[in-house]
């Protein structure tokens, strides 16, 4: 139960045990924060080596706002900071209408809450090379992909209602940050088949490709719902990154609102990727160390990046059009899917703006024998630094193309459905920083044949997303 008092008396509410748990986590930062008010006055700010938490070849695509932050929090955060420990609140809302075409007109508004912790293990407790995560998430809102119809997914925020624990893992770096262990509740996309240009995009298969991240039983270890597992990098050579990691099967939120790790079916699921980048020399002198590497990097934006990735269930899966005589799905044994990204600064002005032109592709192919999407192939433009009096600004246009897999095109012949071949998404976006803590990020979206229907119009999607985070 919680207790809470107001001016006209108190009042009990009962709530779930994972968002208990999330309001406790909060609560206990506060209490621990004002106790050490003191001792940590926040005069002195934070060490410029030690990084936030942002993916080691991406660029941090949180958006910060404006609005005025108490002088006494900023004080407790830097004294935080100085000492290992950062807490961070994150907010992300969109609005987003369809104004014509797919399932229906209409408008809807989705939400998402982050509450954060990250722990300096060497500043804190003297642990060299270790840190320690916590991302307690809340989704709410409505559902954008019901009114346009699609697959792919319109907005990468849309999610079931929920509180729930995200991320919770531990990380040790070794041998002069060359190695890197992970082991935890972990979102895969943070580092796996992710770039950075493509992140700017609001559509959620410029996250991950479809053909993956609709794979498996509830989907791979990404947002809204994680997985358990362990994750390991090695970085042989500077602009060389190897990743491989190994995960519960399914998520630890199943669809029956239970909660269970490693269950008797649930099989693993394995991730290997290979990146290759290339970053200014200068920038990363700058930084004063060679080798960085895993959750927490703190490297700046590449100016290149090749990766080639692959993923293998090692689960059964029912095939989606296939039968046994008795008329039971035909059981397969074991998923396997394979990506290539590919990022590339083409410009860069040498006058002070700075502006920069990045191009990027992405090709991803699936097991279309139990999986809907087959095949899957992304990709766009992004200009930075187009507006001198902002800090930051971003403009990109890309497209999307899933595709059907044979199998699943076949299941829907057998049910006399309606159904084509693939679904094609255009969106261009501008996101736009607007002080320290505030941005926003005017989204325009037109699907061609939503849902892969052919009966179903083309859908123009508009929405206005904005981030505020402390």
């Amino acid at each position: 139960m919680l207790l809470i008092l107001s001016r006209s008396g108190s009042r009990t509410i009962e709530m779930d045990p994972m968002r208990r748990s999330l309001v406790a986590v909060a609560a206990a930062l506060l209490v621990a924060l004002n106790a050490n008010a003191e001792a940590w006055p926040g005069q002195a700010t934070p060490d410029a080596d030690v990084p936030g938490l942002v993916v080691p070849e991406a660029e941090s695509a949180s958006v910060k706002s404006g609005c005025a932050i108490p002088a006494t929090w900023e004080a407790l955060r830097r004294g935080a900071t100085a000492h290992g420990v950062d807490v961070s609140v994150v907010y992300d809302g969109e609005g987003l209408a369809n104004a014509t075409g797919g399932v229906r007109t209409g408008a809807v508004y989705v939400g998402n809450l982050h509450l954060q912790l990250t722990v300096d293990g060497q500043r804190l407790l003297g642990w060299p090379g270790s840190t320690f995560y916590l991302d307690g998430l809340s989704t709410h809102g409505g559902h954008p992909s019901g009114l346009v119809g699609d697959a792919q997914g319109v907005s990468n925020l849309e999610a079931p209602a929920s509180w729930q624990l995200y991320e919770a893992w531990f990380q040790q770096n070794l041998l002069e940050n060359r190695v890197s262990g992970l082991v935890g509740r972990y979102d895969l996309n943070i580092e796996f088949y992710r770039l950075q240009s493509a992140a700017l995009f609001l559509n959620s298969s410029f996250g991950i490709g479809p053909e993956f991240s609709q794979s498996g039983e509830g989907g791979p270890s990404i947002f809204p719902d994680t997985s358990v597992g362990v994750r390991l990098a090695f970085k042989p050579a500077r602009g060389t990154v190897l990743r491989v990691a190994v995960l519960d099967g399914v998520p630890v939120d199943r669809p029956d609102g239970g909660q269970r790790v490693f269950a008797k079916g649930d099989g693993l699921l394995l991730v290997g990727e290979a990146a290759f980048l290339s970053r200014a020399v200068p920038e990363e002198r700058r930084l004063g160390t060679r080798f960085r590497i895993g959750r927490g990097a703190g490297l700046p934006p590449y100016d290149r990046k090749l990766a080639v990735g692959g993923w293998y269930y090692t689960a059964k899966f029912d095939d989606l059009s296939e039968r046994e005589p008795n008329g039971r799905p035909v059981r397969r044994r074991g998923s396997a899917g394979a990506y290539l990204l590919a990022d590339e600064l083409v410009h860069r002005s040498a006058s002070p703006s700075g502006r920069r032109i990045n191009a990027f592709a992405e090709v991803g192919f699936g097991d279309s024998r139990v999986n809907r999407f087959g095949f899957y192939a992304g990709a766009g433009v992004v200009f930075a630094g187009l507006y001198p009096a902002l800090a930051n600004d971003e403009l990109g246009l890309a497209v999307a193309i899933a595709r059907n897999g044979s199998h699943f095109i076949e299941l829907q012949r057998q049910n006399a459905a309606p159904v084509t071949g693939t679904e094609t998404t255009v969106e261009l976006t501008d996101l736009l920083q607007v002080g320290k803590h505030l941005a926003l990020q005017p989204d325009l979206q037109y699907v061609m044949r939503p849902g892969t229907d052919p009966t179903r119009k083309g859908a123009l999607a508009a929405g206005l997303r904005f981030e505020i985070s402390y």
